[in-house]
This record gives structure tokens, sequence and C-alpha cells, in this order.
């Protein structure tokens, strides 16, 4: 939820977001006016002169991909944060207070069968309550444990059919219809398919109207057409967006778990030592990343998680941009919530960065823009509160055990679930770019990024940017995400000319 309410009686203005950002709020605030909105552009309409662009979130949108926290590409719009208030009287003082917060309380007393119940229980009360609706209903299915779980659950509370929406690509590695169809099959779902075509850039345009900033993760093309084609059928969509985070099922939180046992080195060796490596290593041998996490503080370096690193942001960006950024990036804004005294432990630390940051700024943006410029309502029962705070008490290596990912969530899903969902690698609602942008898409890179000088590079130098597209095609390195992250940028710069 998202709301202002006017209390007459005391002239206060009182307005709230939910505990996770499921529903967004932007405002505006000066000594004599507060305007706020679902959307950018509801705030923008009221004054032009707001529309003065934050070089310091230009970074954060390169960086992570998307604005997070509290401001957004514009200097003067901010958020209001999940879980938070805003209060603002007749005098123009404003109160934002803080009134829910996630906190980590393991309960190493109960069994690994205590918390499959306990999950289990939980979560079909959730998905039972978010059933509730006197419009038709159904459900996002993309094969993946989180949203076959939700399905399964939904088919044991349902007396008809579930009516199930998936999308795929004609690229064999990117499509996971099979393990949707399995589900569907398993549960007697009414289900609909959509295959998706490199023709989807023509979207461009739409997206960048619907989202109002640079937003960079490209999975917002399967989540608009499935959004889209779900409308057809039905009024609300329940879906399986929180999974991920509340039971660290991303490949990050594996792959950052292990470099840091890995290195042994003492911090104050560590950074030196594989800063040295990494700046030896060439681009295109593997190891570069991994040398450049180590070479960043130990028990902090996921805070640099990105799509264009630090190094290379210096040498993208033009030098007058850079030396605005280059003492405070974007980076290191997150450090603090891995190396704060609330809690050590290293993959809870990362999952509320992920609940707190990507989660809000990426996931359940893309997924609220998506639906609402379709008018589908889309509902998220794995972050119902009560059910997203149990999880807040399961430790953390019964999440991640052994590098298996979600560990727990499957073993209280090995009921319901076949055991191909189960078990297969996960995938993610990825789109095949880096193959469409070597051939369907690669007139309209070389159009849009190699021969124009649009307004993308008032901020960015064209030869470096030709520079990574090259090594993109010749297979030097797969940038797709780099890419992805300019063509949406340009298209957005574009668009406010």
């Amino acid at each position: 939820f998202a709301f202002a309410i006017w209390d007459e009686r005391n002239k206060k203005l009182f307005c709230a977001r939910d505990r996770f950002g499921i529903k967004p709020f932007f405002y505006y605030l000066d000594e004599e006016t507060f305007i706020f909105g679902s959307e950018i552009k509801s705030v923008l309409s009221q004054t032009k002169s707001l529309s003065t662009l934050s070089i310091a979130m230009l970074d954060e949108y390169l960086t992570f991909g998307y604005s997070s926290e509290a401001g957004t590409i514009y200097q003067n719009i901010k958020k209001l944060r999940p879980g938070h208030t805003l209060e603002i009287d007749y005098k123009g003082k404003v109160q934002i207070k803080k009134y829910w917060d996630i906190k980590y309380s393991p309960d190493y007393t109960k069994t690994e069968k205590d918390w499959c119940n306990l999950i289990n229980a939980k979560l079909s009360e959730s998905v039972k309550c978010h059933l509730m609706s006197d419009v038709p209903l159904g459900a996002f299915l993309s094969g993946g444990i989180d949203s076959s779980s939700v399905v399964a659950l939904m088919a044991k509370n349902s007396s008809s059919p579930v009516k199930t929406f998936s999308i795929g690509f004609k690229e064999a590695e990117f499509n996971e219809l099979k393990y949707a169809r399995q589900v569907s099959k398993k549960y007697g779902t009414e289900h609909y398919e959509q295959i998706i075509e490199p023709e989807s850039i023509s979207l461009l345009p739409k997206l960048v109207d619907t989202y109002d900033e640079p937003f960079a993760d490209s999975s917002a093309i399967p989540t608009y057409f499935v959004s889209k084609f779900a409308r057809e059928h039905v009024t609300v969509a329940l879906s399986g967006d929180g999974g991920d985070e509340l039971f660290a099922g991303y490949n990050s939180y594996q792959r950052m778990n292990n470099l840091r046992r890995l290195n042994v080195l003492p911090s104050n060796m560590s950074e030196s030592f594989w800063g040295g490596v990494h700046k030896m290593i060439p681009s295109s041998v593997k190891g570069k990343g991994a040398a450049y996490y180590l070479s960043k503080p130990k028990n902090s370096f996921p805070a640099f998680l990105s799509i264009w690193q630090l190094d290379e942001r210096k040498n993208l960006f033009r030098k007058e941009i850079w030396d605005s950024i280059k003492n405070s990036p974007a980076e290191y804004s997150r450090i603090g919530s891995f190396s704060g005294e609330e809690s050590s432990d290293f993959i809870f630390n990362m999952q509320k960065n992920d609940i707190q940051r990507y989660m809000v700024g990426d996931i359940l943006t893309k997924v609220d823009r998506a639906s609402m410029q379709n008018s589908l309502e889309v509902r998220v029962p794995i972050l119902d509160h009560e059910f997203a705070e149990l999880t807040f008490t399961i430790p953390s290596e019964l999440k991640l055990k052994e590098n298996n990912k979600k560990y727990i969530l499957k073993q209280a899903m090995k009921p319901h679930l076949p055991e191909s969902i189960l078990s297969h690698k996960k995938q993610g609602f990825s789109v095949p770019l880096k193959l469409w942008f070597k051939d369907d898409l690669k007139d309209y890179v070389n159009d849009r990024l190699v021969n124009t000088s649009g307004p993308l590079f008032d901020y960015l130098e064209q030869d470096y940017v030709r520079k990574i597209i090259n090594n993109h095609n010749t297979g030097m390195r797969d940038f797709k995400n780099k890419i992805w992250s300019l063509i949406f940028l340009d298209q957005w710069l574009s668009s406010r000319k």
C-alpha cells in the first residue's frame, strides 16, 4: 500500500508506504509545497522545474541498474522508503519515521521438520488470504521454485482450476516452459503460454514512459508481456516475488559466501594483494571479477556487486562528470549494511541489503509498473509480513546449506513439487540479450550507441562505449547487461528532449 490521509481535526497530512515497498510513493517538498503521487510523472506534471537530473543517482543507476533508497533520477523528487511514514502539518513541519524493520533473530531450537511445517502452514495461509477476490484471478508461473510453490498452494486452496501464465523464448537455454508445464500438469491448471522474440525491443519507448526513470533490468520486457497476456484472461495475478530474498536464492549468495571463505588473508593484506591481482588479469580472463570483489573490504564486498564496476565507470563517464562522483561513488552508501552492529551474519546481511534495495528498487518496481501499465493487480503472498518475519528467524545455515540455495524452502515444498522443479538450475526471468545483441539487435545497438552522438554522450565517453560493444560482439566478454543499461538510458534521455 501507499496512501495519504488528511487529518482535518489536527490539520496534518499522514502518509505511509507498506513494509516492503510493493507500492510506490514519490514526493517533492519545499517550504511552500508538498506534491506526492504513485508515479514520478504525476509529480513532474505540477512543475517542470523539478526535472534537474541527479548525477549521484545517474551513477547509482549505472552501478546497480535502478535508483534505490530515498532518491530518484531527479534531484528534488524523493521516495518515501518502505516501512516508513511521513507526517506534515499545516505549518510545514515534516516528520519521517520508520514503523517496521528487518531483524535477524535465528531460532536454533527448531528441527528442519519443524521449519518445514511452519513454512507450509504460514505460506499456505498467506496464499489463501491473497486469493480473496471478486474478479477473475490467476498466477504467473515461471517454472521456478517460488512461483511453482505459490501455484501449488493456490490449487490446494481453490475449488476451481487455477489459471497460470508463462513466458518463454525460442532460445532453448533461456526457456523454462517445460518446467511450468510440469507444474501445470500436476495441478491441472488452465495454462497459457507466449513466446517472446527480439522484436520486443520496439517496446522500449513504452517501457521508458512506464518507468519514468532509467531501469536496467531487461526482464522488464517479459514482465510486461506476461502482465499484458494475463490481463486478457484475469484481473488479479499472484506472483512468487520475494522468495529469492527471503530464502537466499540468488547465485550471488553462494558466490559471495564462497569467495569470503576462500579469502584467508587478513583484511589489511587482502585489499592490496587482490587489488594487484585484479589489475594484472586481462579483461578476457576468467577470475578478474572474483579478484575485484576480493580487493574490497572483507565483510562488505557484496556492496560492490554491480553492472559497471568502479574502474569501468571512471572510464565510462566524461571526466568532468566523474570528478563530481569519484569521492562518494554509489557503492559506498551500501558498505554500512555489512559492517553495522545489528548482525554479523554474512548471508543475512546480504539478504537484508537485497530486501531493502534490490527487491524494492528493481523486482517490485518492475512488477508494479508492468502490471499497472496493463491494468492488472499483482499480489505477492511470499511477502506477507508475518511469513517474512517467520523467515527472519530461520538460521542462515538452513537457507544456504552446503551451496544448496533455498535449502529449507525446497525441503518444505517437497510434498508439493516435482523433483525436477526443486533440483533444476536457477535461471531467473532472464532475456537472451547476449544472442539478440549479436544478431537481431546488432543494427539497433550500432544505430543508437555507435554511429550516433545523442544526449547519452553528454555524460558518457562514446569511444569507451564503442570499445565495450566491440568486445561484446567479438565474444571477448559478455557485456549484455552493460549494453542494455546504456540502451535504456539513451532512450530515457532522448525522451526528455
